[in-house]
Parts: C-alpha cells; sequence; structure tokens
C-alpha cells in the first residue's frame, strides 16, 4: 500500500558497515608460473688415461653418479671413442641420465681442464648461448648428451690437458623446472574493536577520576586526559585556561541525563542505547528529545562523530510532519547532513509539509531556511528569481495565495 503524504517517511541507505559490505570485497588471487634451471656441477678425475686406452670403441668409464634437479647424472668417458667410424681417433664424453625419468629437459657444460694454470680450459656450453629449440630433452634412463669427437686423441697426449697421465673433466648441468607461485590472501578473524569496553569501565568504576562535574547537582566523576582527547573544548579548559586546576565543574545549562548520555559517548564512541533514545521521543517538541540535545552537546563541545551520531538517529524519524522542525533543529546546532536529508525530503514533498503544523513554526522561527527550501525545489538561485513556478510555490509557503493576492489551496 502506498503511504498517503502525511504517512509519508524517509527511507535511510544501510549505514556503511552493514550487513551487505562487513566482510568488504573478496581479495584477488594471483600466480605466476617460473621456468628456470636447477644447477648442479660434478669434478671428475680420470688416473692412468695410458692404460685405459686400448679397451675398445664403444666402452666407457663412468664417473660416480651424482644428483641434479631431483635426477641422476653420470659422466661417460670413452678412452677409444663411441663411433666405430672414427677408428679411435677421437676420445668421447657423454652426460648420461643415471636414473629413471621421462622427458627431461636440460642445459649442460663440459669443461676439459687446462692443468698448466694458464685456464684456456676447453668448454663446451649452453648456459652463455642461446639455443634454437631450447634445453636438450633426454627420452629416458641411459639417454645421453654430449660429443663423440670430443677431443682428437693424438692432440690431447701432447696437450696440457694432459698432466702426469691424468685428465680433469667438470660437468654441470640444468635441470629445467617449472614452478607455480601462487598467492592466496589469508584472513584472520578479528573481532571488534574494545577499546570502548575498556574506557567504559573506566568511566563506571571511577579509578583514577580526577575531575568532578557538577550538572545541576548531580556529580559525575571523570579524566581530564580522556575528556581533553575527546572534545577540544574540554582541552582547552583543562590544560590552557588558567582555571584548569580546579577539580569541580559545574555546568547548569545541560540536563544531567544529556551529560550522562554524552559522557557514554565520550568514553564509549557510541550513542547510548536505542531504547534510552526512543523514550524521550514521545516529547511534544523535538527540541525537547534526548536526541536534539545530544546534538546540542555535540555542537557545544565539538564532537563531530557523536554530532553525526544523532543526525542518522533523528534522520530515521523524518516525516511530513516532522521535517520542519527537524530543519530548525538542524540548521541551529550545524548539522549539515541533517540539514540537507531535510530540505531534499520536505522538497520533495512540498505540498503536504506546508500544510503540516511544523511548517507554521518553520514561517515564525526560521523565515531564512524557507529560502533555502525554495532554493532546493527550484533548482537554482536564479530560478527563484524568473517567475513562472518558484514565484508560485514561494507565494504558498509565504501566505497560501497565488501571486495576484487570491487565496488559493495549495498544489504543487
Amino acid at each position: 500500500m502506498i503511504p498517503s503524504d502525511d504517512e509519508q517517511a524517509i527511507v535511510a541507505s544501510p549505514p556503511r558497515g552493514s550487513l551487505r559490505d562487513r566482510h568488504g570485497p573478496s581479495s584477488p588471487t594471483r600466480s605466476r608460473s617460473i621456468t628456470e634451471t636447477v644447477n648442479g656441477s660434478h669434478k671428475f678425475v680420470i688416473e692412468g688415461y695410458s692404460l685405459a686406452k686400448g679397451m675398445g670403441v664403444g666402452k666407457h668409464i663412468a664417473s660416480d653418479s651424482f644428483t641434479v634437479g631431483g635426477y641422476q647424472w653420470a659422466i661417460y668417458f670413452y678412452p677409444d671413442g663411441k663411433n666405430p667410424e672414427d677408428n679411435s681417433t677421437y676420445v668421447s664424453v657423454f652426460i648420461a641420465l643415471a636414473s629413471e625419468g621421462t622427458d627431461v629437459r636440460a642445459l649442460f657444460e663440459l669443461t676439459l681442464v687446462d692443468q698448466s694454470g694458464k685456464g684456456k680450459h676447453k668448454v663446451h656450453s649452453h648456459f652463455d648461448r642461446a639455443l634454437e629449440s631450447g634445453p636438450y630433452t633426454l627420452k629416458y634412463r641411459g639417454s645421453m648428451w654430449g660429443y663423440k669427437r670430443f677431443f682428437r686423441r693424438t692432440a690431447l697426449e701432447t696437450s696440457d690437458f694432459l698432466k702426469d697421465d691424468c685428465l680433469k673433466i667438470n660437468c654441470t648441468v640444468g635441470v629445467v623446472v617449472n614452478t607455480m607461485d601462487t598467492y592466496r590472501p589469508h584472513s584472520i578473524q578479528v573481532p571488534e574493536s574494545d577499546i570502548g569496553s575498556h574506557f567504559g569501565a573506566l568511566l563506571e568504576n571511577q579509578e583514577g577520576a580526577d575531575v568532578v562535574f557538577n550538572v545541576r547537582g548531580e556529580r559525575f566523576h571523570a579524566h581530564k586526559l580522556v575528556m581533553a582527547a575527546r572534545s577540544t573544548v574540554f582541552r582547552n579548559k583543562f590544560f590552557e585556561e588558567a582555571s584548569g586546576t580546579e577539580e569541580e565543574i559545574v555546568i547548569e545549562e545541560m540536563d544531567p541525563k544529556v551529560f550522562k548520555a554524552m559522557l557514554h559517548f565520550i568514553y564509549k564512541d557510541e550513542l547510548v542505547d536505542e531504547d534510552v533514545l526512543a523514550a524521550s521521543s514521545s516529547e511534544t517538541s523535538i527540541f525537547d528529545t534526548l536526541a536534539a540535545k545530544l546534538l546540542a552537546a555535540s555542537d557545544k563541545y565539538h564532537l563531530d562523530r557523536l554530532r553525526l551520531l544523532c543526525e542518522a538517529y533523528l534522520c530515521k524519524g523524518i516525516n511530513v510532519n516532522s521535517v520542519s522542525t527537524t530543519l530548525a533543529l538542524a540548521d541551529q546546532y550545524h548539522a549539515m547532513e541533517l540539514k540537507a536529508v531535510c530540505l531534499r525530503f520536505a522538497a520533495e514533498n512540498l505540498s503536504a509539509v506546508i500544510r503540516s503544523d511544523g511548517f507554521e513554526y518553520l514561517k515564525e522561527h526560521c523565515p531564512s531556511l524557507q529560502s533555502e527550501l525554495l532554493k532546493t525545489v527550484a533548482g537554482c538561485e536564479e530560478e527563484c528569481s524568473s517567475g513562472g513556478k518558484s514565484q508560485s510555490v514561494w507565494a504558498q509557503m509565504s501566505d497560501g495565495g497565488d501571486t495576484t493576492g487570491r487565496r488559493v489551496r495549495p498544489r504543487i
């Protein structure tokens, strides 16, 4: 059922931090594929080279196995060569996959060490150059990579690579591995802040209290540091004015229940229970409600968060009958958010608002707000002075007549 003009009420949007967004947006995950080599080296010393010659083509001397990238490897040295077609003209050197594996991709480096100290090693390496087809792939156990014609035998036996009938071969293997670096946000549930309960306990047990407020005869014990931290007005009073050393402060212009509710906010950073606020809502005038008096206190003591909390509470009670007096209240205590809501609501429901009792209060006590309401209806100040519909609206707001002075029934 659609409510009548007199029954319309504002519907506030869900407050920040409501169930809809309490947990916030889910954090994005991300992943990264990393392809790199796991490198390892092995030094193989072959003593008694002259004795190894003649063992036969295709026969080898094997190093001890060594592990790189999770696989076993070995160096094979063929004194008489691996290929029968070379007729023992060359020595052959290979690196073999010595453990089970399938399609193992790797880079290799073989170095025949110059034993003269000149550093002129014979190096075959894939690490310092790009390979057209990428790293080599060893299909299965026993697969090898190397050189059938690694070095001519006659040249080797007269070179600095052979010393004291000994050869030294260094081998480096780089096994290609792929890893997935995945980031998944982890969350730890953190309870809501409980600082308010701790400070609230401080207020209730009065431990360390160093100032007393005498509010119309009712005494409230408090802490100067807490009051000063929350309000610049109290900070100036306690620490900058000459009277800041007094231990009892008399306040006559505020009801004790309002001061108690203000202390509740100062220490706990929240409004008193809504039941307490609602109990005063039956007052004849909105100005007499606890929420309105707290709004006044927030303005007096520069408690900006308390002001917004009061505005949010009062906003929920806006309707055709209350919007005018709520607008006056908001204007008096600089509640700009509440004032903007009231102006917008009154402009959207102007015909019904003009007929309300509250609008008579607005005309009598806050004539300047009628101009602001008119600007909200018209959209801009220039439109208000251009006649037309804006002029007829102004006539209705001022005396219920049209621009010719005739009494008419308000129509928007």
